[in-house]
């Protein structure tokens, strides 16, 4: 089975209302497709979205990349091959994560095809459903806790909280008044988006602690360049820390362990460049006693898809921070992971499930080229 032709689309999907998050402020998802096809027919699938200010990937990289470097990688090659397309996936070019994300899930699409098994079986099985957050945006207190309080109301009983933005202070009204809304039940995650100084996070955290507040995690409070500030807040705070933006590769998930620098990595495809690297950082994470989240950028349900199916095949991965789709104005109808509230259940077509026919429907109705 050979793949014949590469071909991507551009499309844009509307959000219900702004996400805002301390690095951006976003009111659509743009997103570049990818379909390969083999020689017998068998469409694989994957998406790539340009999150300029956290991969520094854009839309007309993206594209050029697949046409121009990918492309004449794959064009030709059996997909029985999975690893040695996979591979040179990563080795033909530095960087580009978003657009070797894309090529590897469509890549590991037609390989679970040709297993004849939904991707996450090939990939180990592990679960078989899976319950995500839902996130709240960063904004003025009272308008975060009504937000908070919708997210509750309809059965979710763990909130992605942004944060990262003005002074201490407010970040603490914030806080409280999200957790003065919701009880003490409901599980709260923070994500300051690097928006805090080692030691305005160490000093707030530790106000948050002795507030009783009860956080689950606070992820990425520093910058990403920032490890050794990073390893200053998980030495000096209870609270578990968690790595996203410092954490793209394997390599650096080495570096992160090494440093003990936090106590969760977040995982998310379009950093790692796809289903491969994800895979190894998580098994370096496992040996050395550390759990992963798996989490997505602002996409469809074409990516997240293809991150659950990692998420729920690996005994490390006890987190997931998928609700994109849910954020969606539009629900996604062309098959991939279905969402019941908070949980997450998986199509019994093999690879990532998708309905090719409904697929390209739903690309030609999302256009925006």
């Amino acid at each position: 089975m050979q793949i014949r032709t590469v071909e991507t689309f551009l499309v844009s999907s509307l959000l219900r209302k702004p996400f805002i998050t301390a690095l951006r402020k976003v009111h659509t998802v743009q997103s570049v497709i990818i379909k390969l096809t083999t020689d017998n027919g068998l469409i694989g699938w994957g998406e790539a979205v340009p999150t300029h200010v956290i991969t520094g990937d854009s839309i007309g990289g993206i594209r050029y990349v697949i046409h121009h470097v990918f492309a004449p990688v794959l064009i030709g090659q059996n997909i029985s091959r999975r690893e040695v397309l996979t591979e040179r996936i990563q080795r033909a070019i530095i960087g580009n994560t978003s657009a070797k994300a894309a090529v590897d899930m469509a890549v590991n699409d037609l390989f679970g095809q040709l297993c004849g098994l939904p991707l996450v079986q090939v990939l180990g099985g592990y679960r078989q459903s899976l319950k995500t957050d839902l996130t709240v945006s960063v904004g003025e207190p009272a308008h975060m806790a009504k937000e908070a309080a919708e997210h509750v109301a309809k059965g979710f009983d763990t909130l992605k909280v942004k944060v990262g933005t003005g002074n201490l202070q407010q970040e603490r009204e914030r806080i409280h008044a999200i957790r003065r809304t919701v009880g003490q039940d409901i599980t709260i995650r923070l994500d300051a988006n690097q928006g805090w100084k080692p030691q305005e996070a160490i000093r707030l955290i530790r106000q948050l602690e002795d507030d009783g507040v009860d956080l689950e995690l606070i992820e990425q409070p520093v910058a990403a360049y920032d490890v050794e500030g990073l390893r200053d807040v998980t030495r000096q705070t209870s609270t578990l820390i968690m790595a996203d933006e410092s954490l793209f590769s394997a390599r650096d998930a080495k570096k992160l362990l090494e440093m003990r620098a936090v106590d969760v990595l977040n995982i998310k495809l379009m950093k790692s460049g796809g289903i491969r690297e994800a895979l190894k950082i998580n098994a370096l994470a496992e040996v050395n006693g550390v759990e992963c989240m798996v989490g997505s950028m602002m996409e469809t349900a074409i990516g997240v898809t293809a991150a659950a199916h990692i998420a729920a095949s690996q005994p490390n991965i006890t987190r997931v921070d998928l609700d994109a789709p849910l954020l969606l104005a539009e629900k996604f109808s062309a098959g991939g992971v279905l969402y019941h509230g908070s949980h997450m259940e998986f199509s019994k077509e093999s690879g990532l499930g998708f309905d090719s026919k409904r697929m390209m429907q739903w690309v030609k109705e999302h256009a925006c080229e």
